[in-house]
This record gives structure tokens, sequence and C-alpha cells, in this order.
């Protein structure tokens, strides 16, 4: 499947055109190693994402279960909450919140509490949601920008979560949250960055259906509770925002590849972190 190719033409993973396996850099996009060392064409049967919908899907489904596997007497049975981990697990693994970004200063949490599912319905929907949006992010900005867009949204949204969980006096649906986890914060920061798309002129229909998911998921918010809406607003703006930066008109370059590769890094280390601070806690 990985078989390396030494010779003929490969399509340029940015571009989309054929140049030479062995190119230094595409001539039509300006792409360094578009060949990527001979290895475009096996990993482009991954999918246009490379693989990042069955990494994100695995790791949050692995650490689902480890969560649930950790504590099972806490497992929550309602409907809403059917094999529900229990709090104490998703704190050891890395949930967010003003509870541990304030008063236990586990500040890293921003990354990994978007790795963590609050139960079986939970999990279901975001996955659901990202095998939907990351393939389409990552034809419009390329992967690289893709994981970026996911990373920082997340900060994004679980940081304003968490700051606005301070304020306890405030009623239901303003009020943040003291402990915050799933996907669905870069979710809404892959939405964001589709809207900013449409309106830079890359498929306004995409960026417009993507404002009408966002909105129609948002009033939902307001109305059901457990949702976290200041999550999805911090994600929805770290991801429109960042996306004006990255601009998605411009051709992926090869410094995005490694700040993705580092955001892939903080949040494994992140997830750790947790684990090993988060035991003096249990």
């Amino acid at each position: 499947m990985f078989k390396r190719q030494t010779e003929g033409s490969v399509v340029c993973p940015n571009c989309h055109r054929l140049v030479g396996v062995g190119e230094e850099k595409c001539f039509y996009c300006g792409r360094p190693n578009p060949g990527m060392w001979g290895y475009t064409s096996a990993l482009r049967r991954l999918g246009q994402d490379l693989g990042f919908v069955q990494i994100v899907i695995g790791g949050c489904v692995a650490l689902y279960i480890a969560t649930l596997l950790i504590y099972p007497a806490g497992i929550g049975g309602g409907m809403m909450s059917f094999l529900a981990p229990s709090q104490a697990s998703l704190f050891l693994f890395g949930a967010s919140g003003s509870m541990p970004l304030f008063q236990a200063g586990r500040w890293w949490t921003v990354i990994s509490a978007a790795w963590l599912h609050g139960g079986l319905i939970h999990i279901l929907f975001n996955m659901m949601w990202v095998r939907s949006l990351a393939p389409v992010t990552a034809d419009t900005y390329g992967i690289g920008r893709t994981v970026i867009i996911y990373t920082v949204s997340s900060i994004t949204g679980f940081f304003l979560s968490s700051w606005m969980g301070l304020f306890r006096f405030l009623p239901w649906p303003l009020r943040g949250a003291e402990l915050t986890i799933g996907a669905s914060a870069p979710i809404f920061g892959l939405l964001g960055a589709l809207v900013y798309s449409g309106r830079r002129g890359g498929g306004s229909a995409l960026g417009q259906q993507a404002l009408r998911f966002a909105l129609i998921m948002g009033v939902f918010g307001l109305f059901m509770q457990g949702i976290d809406n200041w999550a999805h607003l911090g994600g929805f703006a770290g991801g429109y925002f960042l996306a004006q930066w990255l601009d998605p008109l411009q051709p992926e370059r090869a410094d995005h590849q490694i700040a993705a590769l580092v955001c892939v890094g903080l949040t494994v280390l992140s997830i750790v972190v947790s684990i090993f601070h988060g035991l003096q806690f249990m």
C-alpha cells in the first residue's frame, strides 16, 4: 500500500496538477517537494485529508473507551448520558473548564478536551460531523492548515468556555462550563473556516451551507441543557479569524505542514500530561 514511487508523475497535493515525482517544487503552485519523497500516491489513498479523519475518530473512540474502563462504577445511564464516563475519568484524561483551568492550573486541557466525550450519543454525533467537515476543509485549505484550524479552534473554544465558567451568577445558557469536553469546539472551527472561505471567494455555496449548519446548531444549543454554547462560539470565532491569516486562496506552504505536526505533537503531549498530572487528584 505504501510502496515508494521513484519515477513518473504524481498529482500535486496542493493544486492537483501532474508534476514529476522528484521535483523540488511544483511548477504550477510552488509547493515544495510535491512528490513527498515518492509517497504522494500512497498517502492519497487515505483520502484528501491524508487519514486525519481516521486519526480523530480512532483517537476519540480509544480515549472514550479508556475513560469508561478507568472507572466503570461511575458510568452514567440516562437517555442523553448513556454510557457516560464519570467526571473523575474525564478530569483525569484532560477535560477543560473553569475548574481544571483556573483552580487546578491544567491550562493544557484546552487542547486535550476536544478528544474526550461524555456519552455514546455525544461521540457518535461529533464523529459524524468530523467525517463530513474535515475532508471538505482539507480540500479547501490543505491538510496542514486543517490540522492547525482544528487545534487552534479547540484552544479558543475551550478557553472562552472556561473563562465564562468563572461567572457562575449568569443564567443558563449564558453560563460557561466548570467541566467541558467534546470535539464540537473544533468542529465549529471548521465551520468558521469554511464560512470565511466562501466569503473569500473559494465557494460561496459551501460557505453559506456551513453558516446555516452553524446557526442551526447554535440555536439548538440555546434550548438544550448540557450544550457548551461558549465553546461553540469560541471555536467558530477561532476558525473564522485564523482562516483569514491562513488564506484559503493561497497555496499551502511547508511551514503549514510543520506547524500541523507541532499541533499533533502538542495534542498527544496534552493528554499524556493530563493523565500524569491528574493522578495526584485521584
